[in-house]
């Protein structure tokens, strides 16, 4: 990760497969990660503009939207103009491959400019250029209105609409002799495109999109632009299983993940599962199309590579992490809505899942890492206990065997996690964050001690029981709420007063969105508001610092008044598990806690209501939508609901 290209100050649009990644100044230098991509390749690595001899002076960029974004330019087109420009420049740059160009003449006298777009392109692979290992720009060939580029790997084209005066292959260059009378524009747009391939459109902003179009509204004018913005950015996100295109799933984060991540993929479709059922549907049924058959220890898998787990630990396998979540998401997803069918229909690979978790613990308490003398990890035991009950439950629901030996296995680990997990010290103690095989404790204490508090809902909305008792859970929720884990702008991966602190480490220090989110969701339904609130505003004050977009994580520094927080130079932005965390976020506000099987809904808000009214219009919940408003009171009130659905107590 330290030799990746920085891309914290970065404009990039997604609408994948399509991306573009843009500096601050407009131009398209072929720099670092500059350019346009299709499926993780540069078609474009170049696009310089140039009028009247000149480049623009950049005065503004700003993104717009996930998939595109705006710069604002100026240019001095005569010598003897003053100290105003002449020319206003203006282009819109956009993930599906097009470039709109306006120049708008501000002089009171007519304009004769020439302008010129110098491109290039390398057909590069991003892990290729992350990796600074590329090759020269390739030759371009003029056809018609269109520079072209081929390649070993492949072709492109750049269309130009009005077609150019010139054009210098050489040189990449295409030319126009613009005239413009006082106040008069005129427009170019320019087209990248693959050879082959169709004009791209982003699959999650289709009619059909998974995601339901809600909003947010309240006495806090931020809930409004941040839940919008995490809605755009999961649509962006959003990729098509190539074999079965009803299908879809999230990609993990842009620029350096946008391809499949299991347990992130699971991670942002349970968080979202508010805005509807159908994410979570294709993700379960692509990952279940993966998950590994046959004899031996990793039957039942869903597979995931290796997670670096910061200073104190060795890496850790994601496959756990997804195989886990699997069960967990399709229960929860049943509970929102989704149809009997489709739980039928994926609840064999759950239970090979559910079957693959009492494998790997064979006769013993706890589920190790899957490698000889592997750890225990904290946050592991929590998936495994989370997935179990769960599992436990979905099971007898279903009428299938095996929930009762699951939910005896979840009682013998409560019973022994609370005593072996725990380390006693003056203050209360903490949560271990791994035990070895021989009985030591790693004792020092991070953002995944927040996973203990998330449990899982059960039938009527019911939370699942976790693994720590009263007291242990409300001397959890002062850890995480003091300076040593809240850095005042979320939850640090590491806390502060640990040897190996760093507040750049991405497991070791920085801030991690998703956990924070965790953390503040399980504090509310813990009943540990002002903890929850607490983190919330840090977390808010964060998004709005980075214009709603929250990247996966940032620097874990402490907040100080008039301060900013600081980004990650490698951190992906957008991000699917942070832009997920956004809408859990909001929605731990009103706690809601789904039955649709059973037809009913229960509600269970932060009373203290530390953001004041907030309304969420527009979620999905047994297959409607679904409006409610929590008062400045703390009490919340239904507004919309599938017919029949009761509201239960």
């Amino acid at each position: 990760m330290a030799d990746l290209p920085p891309a914290h100050t970065a404009l990039i649009c997604v609408a994948l497969p399509g991306l573009v990644i843009s500096s601050q100044e407009g131009q398209l230098t072929g720099q670092g990660l500059e350019g346009f991509y299709r499926a993780g390749r540069r078609v474009l690595s170049r696009c310089r503009l140039r009028v009247a001899g000149r480049e623009p002076l950049p005065v503004q960029a700003r993104m717009v939207g996930a998939d595109h974004a705006r710069f604002v330019g100026t240019v001095h087109a005569s010598p003897d103009a003053g100290p105003d420009p002449d020319v206003v420049v203006e282009r819109v740059r956009s993930a599906d491959g097009t470039e709109r160009i306006r120049l708008h003449n501000a002089a009171p006298r007519p304009l004769r400019l020439p302008v010129e777009v110098a491109l290039g392109a390398d057909l590069a692979e991003l892990s290729a250029i992350a990796s600074g290992d590329l090759g020269p720009e390739l030759t371009a060939s003029v056809h018609d209105s269109a520079l072209r580029w081929s390649g070993p790997k492949g072709d492109c084209a750049v269309i130009a609409d009005p077609p150019p005066t010139d054009a210098l292959a050489s040189a990449g260059l295409l030319r126009w002799e613009v005239a413009l009378p006082p106040g008069g524009t005129w427009s170019l747009r320019l087209r990248v495109r693959p050879e082959g391939a169709e004009p791209l459109g982003a699959v999650g902003r289709a009619a059909a999109s998974p995601f339901a179009r809600a909003r947010a509204t309240g006495d806090d004018a931020r809930v409004e632009p941040f839940l919008r913005t995490c809605v755009e950015d999961l649509q962006a996100l959003v990729l098509r299983d190539p074999l079965h295109p009803s299908d879809t799933h999230i990609a993990a984060g842009a620029p350096w993940r946008c391809g499949p991540a299991p347990a992130e993929s699971l991670a942002a479709a349970r968080m979202t599962l508010p805005l509807g059922t159908r994410l979570a549907a294709g993700t379960l049924r692509i990952l279940a199309r993966s998950q590994l058959a046959g004899p031996g220890l990793r039957s039942g898998m869903i597979p995931g590579p290796r997670r670096d787990a910061g200073a104190h630990l060795p890496p850790s396998c994601t496959g756990t992490e997804a195989t886990l979540l699997f069960p967990v998401l399709l229960a929860e997803a049943r509970r929102w809505g989704l149809p009997e069918r489709e739980t039928e229909e994926l609840l064999p690979a759950a239970e090979h899942c559910l079957r693959w978790l009492r494998t790997a613990v064979g006769d013993g308490v706890y589920l190790p890492d899957p490698q000889p003398d592997g750890l225990l990890r904290c946050e592991t035991q929590a998936y495994a206990h989370r997935a179990a009950v769960l599992g436990a439950d979905l099971l007898a629901a279903c009428g299938r065997p095996g929930g009762e030996q699951l939910r005896q296995w979840a009682e013998e680990l409560r019973g022994a996690f609370c005593e072996e997990f725990w380390v006693e010290d003056r203050s209360g103690g903490r949560p271990a964050a791994a035990r070895t095989r021989d009985g030591r404790l790693v004792p020092h204490l991070g953002a995944g001690a927040a996973h203990l508090l998330d449990t899982g809902l059960l039938g009527a909305g019911t939370p699942a029981p976790g693994l720590l008792d009263k007291v242990r859970t409300e001397q959890l929720a002062r850890l995480l709420a003091g300076p040593a884990m809240d850095s005042g702008w979320g939850l640090r991966g590491l806390a502060a007063t640990e040897t190996a602190y760093n507040p750049f480490g991405h497991r070791g220090g920085a801030v991690r969105v998703p956990e924070t989110a965790v953390a503040v969701a399980g504090l509310a339904a813990a009943g540990y508001e002002k903890e929850a609130g607490g983190l919330l505003h840090g977390m808010l004050a964060a998004a709005e610092a980075f214009g709603y977009r929250l990247p996966e994580m940032f620097a874990g520094e402490p907040r100080w008044d008039g301060g900013a927080p600081l980004p990650h130079p490698a951190a992906c932005r957008p991000a699917a598990t942070a832009a997920a965390a956004g809408v859990l976020l909001l929605t731990a506000l009103v706690g809601i806690r789904p039955d649709a099987p059973a037809g009913t809904v229960t509600l269970s808000p932060v009373r203290s209501a530390p953001l004041g009214e907030i309304v969420l219009r527009g979620l999905r919940l047994a297959g409607a939508p679904f409006s409610v408003r929590v008062g400045r009171l703390g009490l919340a009130t239904v507004e919309e609901a599938a017919d029949g659905l009761q509201l239960g107590v």
